[in-house]
C-alpha cells in the first residue's frame, strides 16, 4: 500500500551528530513515517538507524559527490516519486509538536514553504526558507531546482531556489506560504517575532548549532 504522507530528512557525516537528537524530538510528537536520505553518514550510525528502526525507508544518495545541501532537492525528487505527499525537514529543525497538519497546506504544482521573515526584512524582498518544504508528487519547480543546483553548485539551495523565482507573480505560482509556526527561525527569537504555538524551531547558523549542542548535552 502506498503511503499518503511522509516526512523526509537527510544528512552527511558533517551534520550527522544532530541526527539522533532530531529523530528523538520528531518521534516524541509524531507517528507519520520518516524517510531518511543518506548523504554519506558513517557506517556505524547507519547501522544504529537500521537496528533501532528510526526510518520507514533509507534512500542511498552517498555516491553523489555534491555538498549535502545540494543533494536535498534530489532526495526530495526521489521521495516525491514514491509517495503522494512529502515534507522535507532539515536536521537542525526541532519538532516540538504534532506537525501532520502541514499536509493540509499543500497544493499540486507548488512547494509549500514559510517566509524567511528575518531574511525578507534584511533583503527588502520576500524570501522563503528551505528548511521545511512540503509538496505533492514531483512539482515542475522541484525538478528545475534539482537541475539548477546540479548545474550551478556555487551557493546554498535556498539561494538557488530564490534565483529561480525573481518576481512576485512567479513566486505566487510556484510557492504556497506555510504558516510561520511550521518553521520558526532562530533569528525570530532575537527579533521578538516568534508566533504563538510554534511547532518547529529551526536552529540556523553557528549559534543555532551551539544551542542544539547544549540541548543534546543537557
Amino acid at each position: 500500500m502506498t503511503l499518503s504522507n511522509v516526512f523526509l530528512t537527510g544528512c552527511d557525516q558533517n551534520t550527522q551528530w544532530m541526527l539522533p537528537w532530531f529523530v528523538s524530538e520528531y518521534k516524541k510528537h509524531n507517528i507519520t513515517p520518516l524517510v531518511f536520505a543518506d548523504f554519506g553518514i558513517s557506517k556505524s550510525l547507519l547501522q544504529t538507524a537500521k537496528d533501532k528502526k528510526w526510518f520507514h525507508e533509507i534512500l542511498p544518495l552517498h555516491s553523489d559527490m555534491s555538498q549535502g545541501w545540494f543533494k536535498k532537492p534530489k532526495a526530495m525528487n526521489k521521495c516525491g516519486e514514491k509517495y503522494k505527499n512529502t515534507c522535507w525537514l532539515d536536521t537542525d529543525c526541532q519538532v516540538v509538536g504534532n506537525i501532520s497538519g502541514i499536509f493540509g497546506h499543500i497544493e499540486p504544482g507548488k512547494l509549500s514553504m514559510a517566509e524567511d521573515k528575518p531574511w525578507s526584512k534584511r533583503r527588502g524582498e520576500t524570501w522563503h526558507n528551505s528548511g521545511v518544504v512540503a509538496f505533492t508528487g514531483v512539482p515542475y519547480i522541484l525538478k528545475q531546482w534539482m537541475k539548477l543546483v546540479r548545474e550551478r553548485p556555487t551557493v546554498g539551495d535556498q539561494e538557488t531556489l530564490h534565483m529561480m523565482i525573481p518576481n512576485p507573480i512567479m513566486r505566487m505560482s510556484m510557492i504556497l506560504d506555510l504558516p510561520n509556526e511550521y518553521n520558526v527561525l532562530r533569528i525570530q527569537h532575537d527579533d521578538g517575532t516568534v508566533p504563538n504555538n510554534p511547532l518547529i524551531y529551526h536552529w540556523t547558523g553557528k549559534r543555532g548549532k551551539d544551542y542544539i549542542r547544549g540541548l543534546i548535552n543537557e
